[in-house]
């Protein structure tokens, strides 16, 4: 059985952040990392600093969507730093979050 995995990168180079999703990381991080992307190309290196795991390819997707809209929206008056601070900020509330509901697991 499949399972598939939405995944956020940030790049060593300039703390920007992708996010998609893939039913093999490891190739996927790899292939990020070989420059076969062009976005991701132009930041290497990646590392992941955050995944979900889902059952089915169209929960993966509508969760990557989520996340691209609302962490990574682009909005045209904060500057680089202040969009950089809110993602970073976004990302760790989703952090602790699943680390606080997996406890109750």
């Amino acid at each position: 059985m499949n399972r598939y995995i939405v995944y956020i990168l940030q790049s060593e180079l300039d703390d920007s952040y992708y996010i998609g999703f893939t039913s093999n990381l490891a190739q996927r991080l790899s292939y990020h990392n070989a420059g076969k992307s062009r976005y991701t190309s132009r930041k290497i290196p990646w590392k992941c600093v955050y995944i979900e795991e889902f059952k089915t390819r169209a929960e993966a997707m509508k969760r990557e969507k989520f996340l691209l809209l609302n962490i990574l929206k682009k909005n045209s008056s904060p500057s680089f730093n202040k969009r950089r601070a809110a993602i970073t900020n976004k990302l760790d509330l989703i952090y602790r979050f699943n680390k606080t509901s997996s406890s109750y697991s």
